[in-house]
């Protein structure tokens, strides 16, 4: 149809009506039901959080493609991502579900905020049309004032999303990145396109060497151990080796 026919929703929804978008297990408000009840993290873990058992039944609304991220994500210990949408020029971070319920905006930060607010910010300021001195809004929002990062919670609530499902279920820091106004360009736009968000891509990806790395030994064997609970002062979410 084009972009100029081409509404929000084409493209949204899976040949099965499932919205991928949506479409992860909601694992916040597991997480903050048990915060409320002090139960983190003696009783109820603040990382690797489980799936649901609601949700791994056969008769379970979760798309074979979504069940397929998942078991790729568990398989490979992914610790920096990003996934691309269209239709609006801003990066958003977790988390992406409010946690009062009923809003539907809110500020919602993560224990890392700091971390995702930083990797937000290294994409939107080396991406061309985010940084431009020309930069227009796309449809409503003015995000060029905000620096074209907001927390997705904070713009609108999305239970079930994959940034926030990589964070609790694995040790992944995910984004979002809105890399366009037009959410179908045409053909002959795609090369502007790319160098729009080339730089912010490779720059992006660079972030994975920030931050604590090494290997957890057994002090006797001097053999690594998996799966060492790694905690920092002050950030109520822990990593795993």
């Amino acid at each position: 149809q084009g972009s100029e026919l081409a509404g929000w929703a084409m493209g949204r929804w899976t040949y099965e009506g499932i919205d991928l978008n949506h479409n992860f297990a909601d694992l916040n408000t597991a997480l903050w039901d048990a915060e409320d009840n002090d139960l983190v993290p003696h009783e109820f873990p603040n990382h690797y959080i489980p799936i649901p058992e609601y949700y791994t039944l056969a008769n379970a609304t979760v798309a074979p493609e979504t069940r397929a991220v998942i078991a790729w994500m568990q398989r490979f210990p992914f610790v920096l991502s990003a996934n691309l949408h269209g239709g609006e020029l801003v990066v958003t971070y977790p988390f992406d579900m409010t946690r009062t319920y009923w809003k539907a905006q809110e500020l919602t930060p993560t224990p890392d905020d700091g971390v995702f607010r930083w990797l937000a910010t290294v994409y939107a300021a080396s991406n061309l049309a985010m940084a431009s001195g020309d930069r227009r809004r796309c449809h409503y929002d003015d995000f060029a004032r905000l620096g074209n990062v907001i927390n997705g919670a904070n713009w609108h609530t999305v239970a079930g999303s994959m940034n926030d499902f990589s964070y609790l279920h694995t040790n992944c820091f995910e984004i979002t990145v809105e890399l366009s106004c037009d959410k179908f360009p045409h053909a002959s736009e795609l090369p502007q396109e790319w160098e729009n968000n080339r730089e912010s891509l490779l720059l992006f990806m660079e972030q994975v060497h920030r931050g604590i790395k090494g290997v957890v030994r057994d002090s006797d064997t001097e053999q690594g151990i998996p799966n060492a609970i790694i905690s920092v002062d002050g950030i109520n979410h822990d990593v795993r080796t």
